[in-house]
């Protein structure tokens, strides 16, 4: 069974929050709210960058489409290869959406 590194009464009310949103609006307002633009737009930054990384685009492509400096990608590359497997978890499940 996973066990989060963080893991306390406020991180299980996040995690309990974030699954009770039903929508792309939902989750827009949610996260307008709770976090900065800058912070939504690192944390976006980041998703693309794991799903460029898990398509298996070179360094120098996803920092010239995306933005993002060489340390932010080696740091996604690092999560995608020994993290939680919540990338992972998560583009499969937006593949799948795709899909149908």
């Amino acid at each position: 069974m996973f066990e989060p590194k963080i893991h306390n009464r406020q991180t299980e009310m996040l995690m309990r929050a974030i699954l009770t949103l039903e929508t792309e609006e939902d989750a827009s307002r949610f996260f307008e709210d709770l976090c900065t633009i800058p912070e939504i737009k690192s944390i976006s930054q980041r998703l693309e960058v794991a799903s460029m990384l898990k398509n298996k685009e070179t360094y120098q492509k996803i920092a010239e489409e995306t933005g993002a400096s060489s340390a932010t990608i080696s740091r996604v590359n690092r999560a995608l290869t020994y993290g939680a497997d919540g990338y992972h978890r998560v583009l499969d499940a937006l593949e799948k959406g795709k899909r149908k």
